[in-house]
């Protein structure tokens, strides 16, 4: 086996690797995400930290909701503890009614009025 041919065989099969991975790409591109990330956009996050504060230099203080429901959890001691579950969380707001009028308030002018100073 000469040099020459061992190049172009080394060659021909890199380019036949690129080709196959060129073409899997493609068809995730087109076919395979579409599918997969329209049901994770249009699910709804169901876990969420509303709020932290610090207890102390190690300690946080988190509250955490899970499906419209709260808990309160101290993390960073020696011993992470849950500190209330259950807790009723506020609900998602959702689109107003159809019955539901939102009243106009009077227009302010543009310029302010300095002469009656």
């Amino acid at each position: 086996m000469e040099f020459d041919t061992l190049i172009l065989a080394v060659a021909i099969f890199l380019f036949g690797v690129a080709l196959a991975a060129l073409m899997v790409w493609a068809f995730r591109a087109f076919f395979g995400k579409s599918s997969g990330s329209a049901s994770r956009k249009a699910r709804e996050k169901r876990l969420a930290i509303v709020e932290t504060t610090a207890v102390d230099s190690k300690r946080t203080l988190y509250l955490l909701r899970r499906d419209d429901v709260e808990h309160l959890v101290i993390i960073g001691g020696p011993v992470d503890v849950v500190v209330e579950t259950g807790i009723k969380g506020r609900p998602h707001l959702g689109p107003p009614h159809d019955d539901v009028i939102i009243a106009k308030s009077e227009v302010r002018p543009t310029t302010p009025d300095f002469s009656k100073t």
